[in-house]
């Protein structure tokens, strides 16, 4: 580690912001929670009473959960004594750049000051802030929600110093996260880019009629999610390629595979397809609350990674 984190400051407690309270928590960090929201108290308790079971099944102690976490009267109290920021507010770049500027002034000098900004840049909010504040700022991006899902975008701007890069990816990993380093700026990053490149041909599927969007979420998780849950579309490709691996599948079946990237569609997203695809979801999903959905996509996603662990431990 180096640094020492003990105090989180969470700024913005939606369902992100909910859910990174309840992991740096159980992680034995004191958090203190920042949002105007009138039912923040509550919103925190709920949050923390559902995460709870699903943080106690990746083992960690829960107990006094509720006790490490303090509601902040406002950012400047949240952030007075922190270690580290974790700011989850609204995707608008102007919003970001009064919010950091606030950030800085008011927290420590040592504070990371990190973004859960699932598209915007921090080069793009950190231009009116001085060197040695955009030194400590940059993307932290997760996958909803993270408490569960292991994987963090770390995603330094162009002024952000090398230390704070170090400081981010060993905080993450000390709350049980995997960082990975992102070279270059770019919006929506990685994860978000290959989600959306997939949503479009997606929604273009359903568009043409080719399946209903049931059926496409039973195609996804019975094969290509299944795999990449796994190994990935890179690694996944190398085994596709036999004992050549990677090499014979770009050369036998990559000219192929190009010819298809040729059809990959672009969904109109009319008014009229628009209403007729939220339609198509409703139908499919809309008996269910949102509630249950969750509740059911939390399990499973907690299935997954205790096998995944079990077969990591078998391999070792």
């Amino acid at each position: 580690m180096t640094r020492t984190f003990r105090t989180a400051a969470v700024i913005g407690a939606g369902t992100i912001g909910l859910s990174w309270t309840a992991l740096f928590a159980a992680h034995g960090l004191t958090v203190r929670v920042s949002d105007p929201r009138p039912d923040l108290a509550e919103a925190v308790d709920g949050a923390l009473a559902q995460a709870a079971p699903h943080l106690a099944a990746r083992g960690l102690d829960v107990t006094g959960l509720a006790d490490r976490v303090h509601i902040a009267a406002g950012v400047t109290e949240a952030v007075r004594d922190a270690d580290v920021v974790q700011e989850n507010g609204p995707e608008r770049v102007e919003f970001k750049q009064d919010l950091f500027a606030a950030l800085a002034r008011e927290a420590p000098g040592h504070a990371l000051l990190l973004s859960s900004s699932s598209a915007i840049p921090s080069t793009e909010f950190t231009e009116e802030l001085a060197d040695d504040a955009a030194a400590r700022v940059l993307i932290g991006h997760p996958f909803n929600p993270p408490h569960l899902v292991p994987l963090v975008e770390v995603v330094p701007g162009e002024r952000t110093g090398e230390d704070a890069v170090r400081a981010a990816v060993d905080f993450y990993a000390s709350v049980g996260r995997t960082p990975v380093v992102e070279r270059r700026e770019i919006p929506g990053f990685v994860g978000n880019r290959l989600q959306n490149a997939l949503s479009r041909e997606a929604v273009y599927l359903v568009e043409q009629g080719v399946v209903t969007p049931e059926e496409l979420d039973t195609v996804m998780t019975n094969s290509l999610g299944l795999r990449w849950a796994t190994v990935g579309p890179f690694l996944g490709s190398h085994l596709g390629g036999g004992p050549g691996g990677y090499r014979h599948m770009a050369e036998h079946i990559g000219t192929s595979m190009q010819r298809m990237w040729a059809t990959l569609g672009t969904p109109s997203q009319n008014p009229d397809q628009r209403e007729r695809l939220i339609a198509a979801v409703e139908q499919a999903y809309g008996s269910s609350t949102y509630s249950e959905l969750t509740e059911t996509r939390d399990r499973r996603q907690l299935a997954v990674l205790s096998a995944l662990d079990g077969a990591d431990k078998e391999e070792n």
